[in-house]
């Protein structure tokens, strides 16, 4: 009779428990689907949280950059991963024409991150994300003699390790440099522009207002400034801070050199 009472007892504990949760509205187990439902809730919150955070850094702030080409040898090599600092001349509203206020502007002999100017021989990517080095800013008077840069009149040599880069054919002309000639200066000092633009002998060009001219370190492997033009400061995306990564992308023997091949020397090294 005792375990007959006990049984009862519990039973009805049991339904009076389903009938207070029919009365307040909720079915049972209804509490284990609540709570699935606000961690999910949470969960999604937090990826949002975190998606946000991270394309605020990477639109504002700072941007991860691989170096495809050997036109910035020594400076930067294939292989080479870069932080590029996008504050500090400005970010770039992505899908704008809007570029927010930096604290620095681009000067002469800066390494830059920008968006090309049209390039037409390329119409899959007429404006590709380039890395050169910053030559001349707006009012200045660039022009290249015997593969030798001058800058207003005065000659502008490259270091030991970029004079040591594989000398090409200084003589090659191409019918993209033809945009050199609206730009051209008659009766300088520099003389004359020569009748057809080449490698080693170009200008004298004056660069407009508010526009840069750019060269890569390795002038006889780079496709820059003088295929292609002057880069409208507008187009200007960073200055790239550090070697982050960096691994012998085009010249190792070994099975998967990004893992294999690492140039440790090079991480962490400050770009100049």
């Amino acid at each position: 009779m005792a375990s007959k009472k006990s049984a009862s007892s519990s039973s009805g504990k049991a339904g009076g428990s389903s009938v207070s949760a029919l009365r307040s509205g909720k079915s049972a187990g209804s509490g284990d689907g609540s709570s699935t439902w606000e961690n999910l809730k949470e969960n999604i919150k937090a990826i949002a949280v975190t998606l946000a955070i991270f394309l605020a850094v990477r639109t504002f702030l700072l941007e991860a950059y691989r170096i495809p080409s050997g036109s910035m040898i020594p400076t930067l090599l294939v292989g080479d991963w870069l932080f590029v600092n996008k504050l500090a001349y400005g970010p770039h509203v992505p899908f704008t024409d809007i570029n927010l206020p930096g604290y620095d502007d681009p000067e002469r002999g800066d390494v830059v991150v920008f968006m090309s100017p049209t390039q037409v021989d390329q119409p899959d990517d007429p404006n590709p994300t380039l890395v050169k080095r910053l030559v001349a800013v707006g009012g200045d008077t660039v022009w290249m003699r015997g593969g030798l840069f001058y800058l207003n009149g005065m000659p502008q040599r490259q270091g030991f390790a970029a004079s040591e880069n594989e000398k090409g054919d200084g003589g090659f002309s191409h019918p993209l440099f033809q945009w050199q000639k609206p730009f051209e200066v008659r009766g300088s000092s520099a003389g004359d522009p020569p009748a057809q633009p080449t490698l080693d002998d170009w200008g004298p060009l004056v660069v407009p207002k508010d526009m840069l001219f750019m060269l890569g370190d390795n002038r006889y492997d780079s496709k820059d400034g003088r295929y292609w033009g002057f880069v409208p400061r507008e187009n200007v995306r960073g200055r790239p801070v550090f070697v982050y990564y960096s691994f012998r992308a085009d010249e190792s023997d070994k099975p998967l050199p990004f893992i294999t091949d690492i140039r440790w020397g090079r991480l962490g090294a400050i770009i100049r």
